[in-house]
């Protein structure tokens, strides 16, 4: 090895030592400027998932609060119906007579039990009793009061006072026996 050789391949090492430390040195700043981009990126990604989540949770408490007063005037208007129905289904009861129920009027006769006896109010009824007249006779009876009646030989029938006020009496007529 002559003297000039040994400086030049020291020379040659030094320079692929640099060019090795400098390539590590690039590296490694690729990768932490890389490191930071990425970072920088995901926080900024992650700021704005949480500001439009948020926004969707704002909304969504809008849209439940309006679902819930919806859903509470639906309410008391169910009850309001199902009130009206009960009442008018009273009145209906009240006015369209039970099976074998009868309102009788003052004055007015009407057939019953299929035929077989005809009713009728005779006047007004007084304070403790009505006068009804069942099939041409006249009867006296007062509220709970049951009055049997033989139409024909094979039929059984039985007229009940229910109540009564001074415009009208409910009774109730039943008929066993042949048809």
């Amino acid at each position: 090895m002559t003297e000039t050789t040994g400086p030049v391949i020291h020379r040659r090492r030094r320079r692929r030592h640099l060019s090795v430390a400098g390539s590590r040195t690039l590296l490694l700043l690729i990768v932490v400027v890389i490191a930071i981009g990425g970072y920088a990126l995901g926080l900024n990604m992650a700021r704005r998932d949480i500001a439009a989540g948020k926004q969707l949770v704002q909304q969504l408490q809008s849209e439940s609060q309006r679902l819930e007063k919806q859903t509470a005037e639906l309410s008391s208007s169910n009850i309001a119906l199902q009130n009206k129905l009960a009442s008018m289904q009273s009145e209906m009861d009240l006015m369209k007579p039970t099976q074998n129920t009868y309102n009788l009027k003052p004055n007015e006769s009407m057939v019953v039990a299929n035929g077989h006896l005809t009713l009728g109010l005779v006047g007004s009824p007084a304070n403790a009793s009505v006068n009804i007249n069942i099939n041409g006779k006249q009867t006296s009876a007062a509220p709970g009061d049951v009055i049997k009646v033989k139409p024909d030989p094979a039929t059984a029938c039985e007229v009940r006072v229910q109540s009564f006020d001074m415009f009208a009496a409910v009774v109730t007529a039943t008929c066993s026996g042949a048809p």
